[in-house]
């Protein structure tokens, strides 16, 4: 799969690795100019990640945190951070613990999609195809975009790949 085919990441210049499932920035130029068009701190955390700058995503997430507690995004993105530290567990319960507040919400999809990258970067290649194929199905019933549901099916068929292979 050529880097044009890898899924976008639903923020310019960055998309997702179809082997590793990581964001990686793929097109600077579009992902800076994206970034200094935007005043959303979720944004700034989603490119610092993709960027690899882990520790800076932290700082960041933390700080807009403080200003908006109880954003549901900022807290998908702390649990994205705690992943990227490789603090998988701590992770995984952040985003079992969004479930019953984002269910029936089209957050829901969103939190299966990150909880499911948790649980394939832990090694955990059953579990991630289960819960990939949940965020898809909601995809597919709430009538997500292309991007999303593409994004999914990738990441469904690489967790299901990994999950035969072992």
């Amino acid at each position: 799969m050529g880097l044009k085919d890898w899924p976008e990441a639903g923020f310019p210049g960055i998309a997702m690795n179809p082997r590793t499932l990581q964001l990686e920035v793929v097109d600077e130029e579009a992902c800076a100019a994206a970034l200094e068009n935007s005043q959303d701190a979720a944004d700034h955390v989603f490119v610092l990640l993709a960027r690899g700058l882990t520790n800076e995503a932290a700082e960041v997430a933390a700080e807009a945190r403080l200003a908006d507690p109880q954003s549901l995004a900022l807290q998908v993105l702390d649990a994205e951070v705690l992943r990227a530290k490789k603090h998988y567990d701590r992770a995984e319960r952040v985003l079992k613990s969004l479930l019953p507040v984002v269910q029936a919400t089209p957050l829901e999809p969103v939190v299966f999609r990150y909880l499911g990258n948790v649980q394939f970067s832990k090694g955990n290649y059953d579990a991630s195809v289960k819960t990939f194929s949940a965020a898809l199905e909601q995809q597919v019933a709430t009538g997500a975009g292309a991007e999303d549901i593409y994004s999914s099916t990738v990441s469904l068929q690489r967790a299901k790949d990994l999950a035969e292979s072992n």
